[in-house]
């Protein structure tokens, strides 16, 4: 339906019941495989232990920052991460064990927009159940909690284990800016993706029945693959 002024010219939809949304607080969001809480001091030993299990450093490769060369680097990284809001840093854990980090950032509460970034799962969290509903519950909470209108989902073109699990999650893809950024000395063109409120409810109940026990046999392999229910539109 297209939308006029008084001059005849095309304009946005009215929405005359939004209100800013709110800066999203400490986090602690409960999974039936892992938990999402916000990043603190606790978390830095165990966080350092496991990214020093990646020897090759390529899950660094994307990231905006090096391989930690040790305990006391991957700990100052920590702690200057668990001090910043935007991005607002949260822990991964399973049975309380951290095993990964990633955020909320670019929070725009005036428009209600979000991104997810700052992904970095350690080998322990890669390819899991857990680390599927560790992004699942960090959307959730923004969208049905606080009542965000767009999640975001940005990545270097060329890193397709990210662009796979944007698509696998339901994010759609938006365009490519080329000639984005320089990161690390090098060029980097950003892939878009973005969710919406309007598609959230159908895209969290696909991920909601992908996560249900019954889609795993007793070897924990998945039945129906998540991206056996992806749309694109």
């Amino acid at each position: 339906m297209v939308h006029l002024n008084e001059l005849g010219q095309p304009i946005g939809e009215a929405l005359p019941d939004w209100t800013p949304r709110a800066l999203p607080g400490p986090i602690d969001l409960a999974g039936a495989y892992c938990r999402v809480e916000t990043l603190a001091e606790p978390h830095f030993d165990a966080l350092a232990a496991v990214f020093a299990l990646d020897r090759t450093g390529a899950n660094f490769t994307y990231l905006p920052y090096q391989p930690f060369a040790d305990r006391a680097v991957a700990r100052e990284f920590l702690n200057s991460a668990a001090a910043s809001s935007d991005p607002l840093f949260t822990t991964v854990t399973i049975d309380r064990y951290p095993v990964g980090i990633a955020a909320v950032m670019r929070l725009d509460p005036q428009s209600g927009v979000f991104e997810i970034g700052h992904i970095h799962f350690s080998v322990l969290l890669q390819r899991t159940r857990p680390a599927t509903e560790a992004l699942f519950l960090m959307l959730r909470h923004m969208f049905e909690t606080l009542g965000y209108r767009r999640g975001e989902w940005k990545c270097d073109a060329l890193n397709a284990p990210s662009r796979r699990a944007a698509e696998r999650l339901g994010f759609q893809f938006e365009g490519l800016f080329r000639q984005a950024l320089v990161t690390k000395g090098r060029n980097r063109d950003t892939a878009w993706y973005s969710i919406i409120d309007g598609e959230w409810p159908r895209v969290a109940d696909r991920i909601a029945g992908w996560l249900r026990p019954e889609n795993f046999d007793a070897q924990g392999r998945q039945r129906s693959s998540l991206h056996s229910g992806v749309e694109k539109v």
